[in-house]
């Protein structure tokens, strides 16, 4: 089933019942070129590569004989996909996993990578991690959320990106006041963001001011990311970029969408104390 984010069969945003067990058609697709049309844009029009890391923190299931499994699943949508999968019926869809009994954890795998790969219309991949795994370490970046600087847009201002004449840079910043709002419900969805890029230095000021004025953005994770790596690309023409967002969960899961030019780049999973 593939819909509209203003789809009246979409269940962001109404009550839900728990489902009991296990059920595929509780996924529910939404174009990723949706929110693209709706301002007039053309996402085809931006050459990225990429991936969405789906952290899910309340994955389980039963054995053969009743006893409860429970584990953290990671998850891998290719950004190429045409279809995102809105969160909360991913929530739903996990959930009717609970109470489903399996015969092991690679039936439960090959069952989610399938379902999953036929609603985004790309091979998503999972991975399942006990109690105990630890993750990656976040990249050595420069935070510039002390930068001195008055703001006052907080919807998308590109303008505002501006560039260090005579200067180069070539490492990895970040910022951890990304606010943007889920499109439906109006809810406030909090984040860092993690920007990697070689190339005539970004003015540190401008690109903080410009990353606030997302605070008022209604749109996904997944496009909210993709339009910051779009402004930065336009406007100032990084030889190479890497835009990463880690955003907080909200029902068990996290989305952070990885945008990048370079094809060989792979995402890291990492994960900072508020997710």
């Amino acid at each position: 089933m593939m819909g509209s984010v203003h789809s009246e069969t979409n269940p962001l945003g109404k009550t839900s019942e728990y489902p009991e067990q296990y059920d595929a058609g509780l996924l529910f697709p939404i174009d990723r070129n949706e929110s693209w049309k709706a301002s007039g844009d053309d996402r085809s029009a931006i050459t990225f590569y990429g991936v969405d890391i789906w952290n899910g923190y309340e994955v389980s299931w039963l054995t053969p004989n009743g006893k409860p499994v429970v584990c953290v699943a990671e998850f891998r949508v290719p950004s190429g996909s045409p279809f995102l999968v809105e969160s909360k019926s991913f929530k739903l869809y996990l959930n009717s996993f609970n109470q489903t009994r399996f015969e092991n954890e690679s039936d439960v795998k090959a069952v989610m990578e399938r379902d999953l790969s036929l609603a985004a219309g790309g091979a998503v991949t999972v991975a399942f991690h006990g109690m105990d795994y630890a993750y990656p370490a976040a990249p050595d970046a420069l935070c510039i959320d002390d930068v001195d600087v008055d703001i006052s847009s907080y919807t998308p201002s590109p303008e505002l990106l501006k560039v260090v004449p005579d200067s180069q840079f070539d490492g990895w910043i970040c910022s951890h006041l990304l606010k943007s709002n889920c499109p439906v419900t109006g809810q406030p969805d909090w984040g860092s963001v993690y920007i990697q890029y070689k190339g005539q230095e970004i003015d540190k000021a401008s690109l903080l001011a410009y990353l606030v004025s997302l605070r008022q953005h209604q749109d996904f994770h997944e496009q909210c990311v993709e339009r910051t790596f779009r402004d930065i690309q336009q406007r100032c023409t990084p030889e190479s970029l890497t835009v990463y967002a880690r955003y907080v969960r909200r029902g068990g899961l996290d989305i952070n969408p990885f945008r990048t030019t370079e094809e060989t780049f792979e995402a890291l999973n990492f994960r900072l104390q508020r997710q």
